[in-house]
């Protein structure tokens, strides 16, 4: 069982960005995926999450409009774009998979990946 994630990096602010997590080993189709998120100093946070069909969608305040979160099962795989970026938007990002009933709780998911650094310059 395995989460990969990819696509961060250095970036300005207003810039965009899109996170990709391959899940593999397992099927995840099922699943409800998310993606967290750990500043500097800070504690990992919800940043949005999508539910097994690919319908409900949730997202953090601070993300809400900025953030959408899609995925596409035939490809194992769970997207971030990320857009409007802002430099408190600096954290590694985590993604994650289970079959979790409140999407916000990191405590939920099952599996986790190993993180991807995004970094936004002012």
């Amino acid at each position: 069982v395995q989460l990969t994630e990819s696509g961060g990096g250095l970036v300005q602010a207003g810039d965009s960005l899109t996170l990709s997590c391959l899940a593999s080993g397992r099927s995840f189709s099922s699943d409800a995926m998310g993606w967290f998120r750990q500043g500097p100093g800070k504690e990992r946070e919800f940043v949005a999450a999508i539910r097994w069909g690919g319908v409900s969608t949730f997202y953090a305040d601070s993300v809400k409009g900025r953030f959408t979160i899609s995925r596409d099962n035939d490809k194992s795989t769970v997207y971030l774009q990320m857009n409007s970026l802002k430099p408190e938007d600096t954290a590694v990002y985590y993604c994650a998979s289970g079959s979790v009933l409140k999407p916000r709780g990191a405590g939920e998911y099952e599996y986790w990946g190993q993180g991807t650094q995004v970094t936004v310059s002012s």
